[in-house]
């Protein structure tokens, strides 16, 4: 296969990725990155891209692992050229006619996660009456009080929130969508942020929940930049605040007061327990 049909094959499995196999943009993305960097790589070292020989697959995660990227990114990378592997055998008719390489064994790691002091403390450091303070504060609370993924608060949407019925909508990993309790602390905090912030953001007509002060929906690096500047100012270490932080000390802290896996896991929506 010469890098033009391998380039060209590599735009229509990001479509069908999206389209057809319900995967988000953000994962496209990523893949997209490694698959380029994999092309990238065959052509310097004159290798053909496709069918993916064992010996270059590995000196490929060697030169991952030199550029000093962390083992997941490696264990992406391989991931994203087995599916690709797949998708290219299935247009081409091919029947496993190509060995797939192996994926790099996982480290398993417990996530990090904040205790409930530190949580508070990050409560407080949203405390303000501006609108990115308001908003900020609601991000937090919503973030933590209801388990959400990054990608998930950021696709919040206003039409998602029901008040009344003390639940929203959200949809996660593959477009499922679920429904989570929303009341307390997380129901106050955003009906402060819509009813006396939101509309100072609001500069373009969008619908989602948390915007930027430009009025765009945020990202999921704004959202990151976010946590570690409340965090800073909590006194928290920038190296413990990452997006997922408030979703992993949500479900830890939950577990530690006796609620059972099972209702966690749903209010999650992992499609396994042992996650």
């Amino acid at each position: 296969m010469d890098f033009r049909e391998a380039d060209a094959l590599v735009d229509a499995f990001l479509t069908y990725l999206e389209a057809e196999r319900g995967r988000s943009r953000l994962t496209a993305e990523s893949y997209a990155s490694d698959l380029r960097q994999w092309l990238r790589f065959c052509q310097e070292a004159t290798l053909p891209p496709y069918p993916m020989e064992e010996a270059a697959v590995s000196a490929f995660r060697r030169s991952l692992e030199a550029e000093g990227k962390a083992r997941s990114t490696q264990q992406r990378a391989i991931a994203a050229l087995r599916s690709w592997g797949r998708y290219v055998e299935m247009e081409r008719g091919e029947d496993g006619e190509f060995p797939l390489p192996e994926l790099p064994k996982k480290t398993q790691l417990e996530p990090r996660v904040l205790n409930e002091a530190e949580v508070e403390r990050l409560f407080e450091a949203c405390r303000g009456s501006k609108p990115l303070d308001v908003r900020d504060a609601a991000l937090v609370e919503v973030g933590y009080g209801c388990g959400l993924r990054a990608s998930e608060l950021c696709g919040l949407e206003v039409v998602d929130l029901d008040f009344d019925s003390r639940l929203l909508r959200t949809l996660g990993k593959g477009n499922k969508a679920r429904v989570v309790p929303f009341l307390g602390a997380a129901a106050r905090s955003v009906r402060l942020y819509l009813d006396s912030a939101r509309h100072d953001l609001d500069r373009l007509g969008d619908g989602h929940v948390f915007l930027s002060r430009l009025g765009r929906p945020l990202r999921r690096e704004d959202l990151w930049r976010i946590l570690r500047r409340r965090g800073a100012a909590a006194g928290i270490a920038r190296s413990r605040l990452y997006p997922h932080i408030l979703r992993h000390s949500f479900a830890t802290h939950l577990l530690a007061r006796g609620m059972d896996m099972r209702t966690l896991q749903e209010m999650l929506g992992h499609a396994s327990i042992m996650t």
